[in-house]
């Protein structure tokens, strides 16, 4: 009995092998398996009708790398993301920036879509600092403005406008803090979200995680071909 046992075994990883390892073998090697099946594990595509509403993006004006004003409006009709930052923060930023790059990779050739990246320390990062950022890091989507202007406008923006918290504080490395979190703007200016497990609005995306930025993805790309 045990030895029958034994072939019937055999038999079936047998059949397994010949019909399925040929296809594994193929995804792995074409990166298929890494794109189609390990990033969208637990992450299912929502529509658009099932993003919330979470309100408007409050208005704001600031200059961005190019010495350009630019507000609101000059987003309008684009899905864009919103993050607060600083080129000299030692922690989460290069982070953030290495994920907010990928953005600009699967969109590259999206007009619609843009990135607002407000810096909290603009005594520093004048719009030349930001430029020879955008330059170090590969920043080349014409709809990325890194943006600087007053200190207290930007703070009421960050803490007030979207409830992100960013602040001065010497006590930590760099001399600010600040949320690592991306807002998700749609083409009439509101902010949007997926919701929780649970029907609760996420609100923001963590921008600090691959989870969080293939949300934002994902999410993105619902908005640009709804």
């Amino acid at each position: 009995m045990m030895n029958k046992k034994y072939i019937w075994l055999g038999l079936v990883i047998l059949v397994f092998g010949v019909i399925f390892i040929p296809d594994i073998y193929n995804r792995l090697t074409s990166g298929n398996v890494v794109d189609s099946d390990r990033h969208s594990v637990g992450m299912p595509t929502v529509a658009e009708e099932e993003l919330l509403t979470i309100g408007k993006v409050p208005e704001f004006s600031f200059t961005d790398q190019d010495g350009e004003t630019i507000t609101n409006a000059d987003y309008e009709g684009k899905v864009y993301v919103i993050e607060f930052f600083f080129t000299t923060c030692p922690t989460i930023c290069p982070v953030m920036t290495g994920n907010m790059l990928k953005l600009q990779r699967k969109f590259k050739d999206r007009n619609d879509f843009g990135v607002a990246s407000f810096s909290i320390n603009p005594m520093n990062d004048t719009p030349e600092v930001l430029k020879a950022y955008t330059e170090t890091y590969g920043i080349t989507h014409p709809n990325w403005h890194l943006l600087t202007g007053d200190l207290d406008a930007v703070m009421k923006l960050s803490n007030t406008g979207f409830n992100l918290y960013a602040g001065i504080n010497p006590e930590v490395e760099g001399g600010f803090e600040h949320s690592g979190m991306f807002a998700l703007i749609d083409k009439e200016g509101r902010i949007r979200s997926r919701a929780d497990q649970f029907g609760n609005p996420i609100v923001y995306y963590d921008g600090t995680t691959n989870e969080g930025t293939e949300l934002i993805a994902m999410d993105i790309a619902t908005l640009l071909n709804k």
